[in-house]
């Protein structure tokens, strides 16, 4: 018996109220039942460029539904856009993740296709369709088309960076600002490089939650049309019979994330989110699996930040398939797909060599794995450097910390020409975490001070609790737990301290006396939040520390109930 028969089948009343409220909308449910009823949850809207491809793929997971005999519904969620949410959309990831899972709870339906594309809004929609258990498929937007500035192609963000940095330095005048402008405000879909949309889909493929070959499909692109009816068709069977992508996604399914999330220099947010997944499911990370997984993966994948290509160079080169087979027994073999082939069998169709924006394993662009977490005095809980986006000069670092006590006050002084600072100093950002931000915003990518701008400086060691755009790059130490607005010691940081770091040694430390960081502990008070109603207050009180995912303490599977709690079917 199918869940949503419960609503439906029978011949009292209950039933007949719930068996007209579908036909009302369109949907033909019988009182025998017995056909799939499948959600589409559709994040698309015009807030959020990122998700507008998404409107013309909700009507191909229709038609792939119907196909396979279910009944879709297609109902709005939250849609995440990273670009437009203040202080930023990872503070609503939560959000959304209650959503899909309350609307699945609450409402007859048999299994869901997630419509999701930027940043928060795929981690978000997996987040929630899992804690049910559901059957439950994601399909992406696909990157934007790349823009060609000034002679060179050039990708979302990590080419915004750069540019600015160019124009602070005097490099870059008013008109080719309007340029660049008018370049980058054409056509919608994610960003175009390696960042966290990008890496999330690309996740969600080896977890076995997207169809294996569209996580790089470019948005516009036909192939999109008939992945998203696959799609529809997947889903709809799975729950015709009783499965579900996540009673698969296990261990091994995360260890190989782990693993493609450094083959492709991935962003630093995909740990938080793989971590708040895998929590979801009853899995546990630790943030050390990603430095011991990766550590012996290398970097395969040439797209920006971390290499030169772009998103749609990677899709041509074979995308997913074409890198696993790359990766050979690096992965775990077993770990089934989306389509239900195991990821050998996927790896074993893909096409060809490896070329273009996938290098052959024996000559990879680097070496090392991409990500380090390090630990020390200055993060007990840990950090997360980006390695591949980092500068190798920069990776053992001892200097005077410069600090920022919020992200207001760094954008004031940051290029004043008083600022004592210089290229060997180290700077701090702190109380921009989960609870200090609010929501963990990205702010982690400290500009560069002008005045060694000016001079010809583009990297400098930088320390936060914030995270940074996985189109970011620089020798960025992120998501230090526990924050300062907890009490964390990176709170305590003053001008002139000097701070010691060592990435591939796992280490970042103040070297101050444990006598004076006593004493400014003693001396520390929270912040008085300016919100105390409301989603921010709750977010702030429940939400996790960045090594637990940042997901809400009250969301954790409980061991003796069941993931998806039905409700009462009766008179509403």
């Amino acid at each position: 018996m199918l869940r949503s028969d419960r609503w439906v089948v029978g011949s009292d009343e209950v039933a007949l109220e719930h068996r007209v409220a579908l036909r009302s909308a369109g949907v033909a449910v019988g009182p025998d039942g017995g056909r799939p009823v499948i959600g589409i949850a559709n994040s698309a809207s015009e807030l959020n460029p990122c998700n507008l491809p998404l409107r013309e793929l909700a009507g191909a997971a229709r038609e792939g539904v119907v196909e396979a005999g279910g009944l879709p519904v297609e109902f709005p969620v939250v849609s995440l856009g990273e670009d437009l949410m203040k202080p930023t959309a990872m503070l609503y990831r939560n959000l959304l993740a209650i959503e899909i899972e309350e609307m699945l709870r609450s409402y007859p339906l048999d299994g869901v296709v997630l419509l999701a594309n930027c940043d928060k809004t795929v981690p978000g929609a997996l987040m929630g369709a899992a804690s049910t258990r559901l059957p439950a498929l994601l399909v992406t937007g696909g990157a934007r088309p790349p823009c060609v500035f000034r002679g060179d192609r050039i990708g979302t963000g990590t080419a915004l960076w750069r540019l600015w940095d160019e124009r602070r330095a005097g490099a870059l005048d008013d008109d080719a600002w309007l340029e660049l402008e008018h370049c980058l405000s054409k056509g919608t879909g994610a960003c175009n490089t390696m960042g966290t949309a990008s890496t999330m889909a690309i996740l969600a493929e080896v977890l076995g939650l997207l169809v294996p070959g569209a996580s790089t499909i470019p948005s516009g692109d036909p192939r999109a049309l008939e992945a998203a009816r696959a799609t529809g068709r997947r889903v709809t069977e799975l729950a015709a019979h009783g499965g579900s992508p996540f009673a698969g996604c296990d261990d091994a399914s995360f260890r190989n994330a782990i693993r493609v999330l450094s083959a492709v220099g991935g962003s630093t947010n995909a740990v938080l989110h793989l971590v708040a997944l895998a929590g979801r499911l009853g899995i546990g990370l630790d943030l050390g699996d990603f430095d011991r997984l990766g550590r012996d993966v290398p970097l395969l994948v040439d797209v920006e930040p971390a290499g030169s290509g772009l998103l749609p160079d990677f899709d041509a080169a074979g995308g997913v398939p074409a890198l696993l087979r790359e990766l050979g027994d690096l992965l775990e073999p077993q770990v089934v797909l989306a389509d239900g082939r195991r990821t050998a069998e996927v790896a074993g169709t893909a096409p060809g060599n490896a070329a273009g924006a996938i290098v052959p394993r024996d000559r990879p662009l680097a070496t090392g794995g991409a990500l380090r977490v390090v630990r020390g005095t200055l993060a007990p809980d840990g950090a997360v450097l980006k390695r591949s986006s980092a500068t190798p000069a920069l990776l053992r670092h001892r200097g005077r910390a410069v600090v920022f006590h919020s992200y207001e006050e760094m954008r004031h002084r940051i290029d004043d020409p008083s600022l004592d600072v210089d290229e060997t100093s180290v700077l701090v950002l702190a109380g921009c975490g989960p609870v200090g931000g609010p929501g963990m915003p990205e702010w982690g990518m400290i500009p560069i001070p002008r005045k060694l701008l000016e001079a010809g400086v583009r990297d400098m060691v930088r320390v936060t609790d914030a995270r940074m755009s996985g189109t970011s790059f620089g020798t960025v130490y992120l998501h230090v737990a526990p924050e300062a607005a907890t009490g964390g010691p990176l709170g305590l940081v003053r001008d002139g301290d000097v701070i010691d770091a060592d990435a591939d040694a796992g280490r970042l430390d103040l070297l101050v006396g444990t006598d004076e960081l006593a004493a400014r502990a003693a001396a520390w008070r929270p912040a008085v939040p300016t919100t105390r109603r409301g989603w921010v207050s709750l977010y702030r009180a429940h939400v996790t520390q960045a090594p637990r995912g940042c997901d809400f303490d009250f969301l954790a599977p409980v061991d003796d109930e069941p993931p998806l709690v039905e409700p009462v079917v009766g008179r509403s």
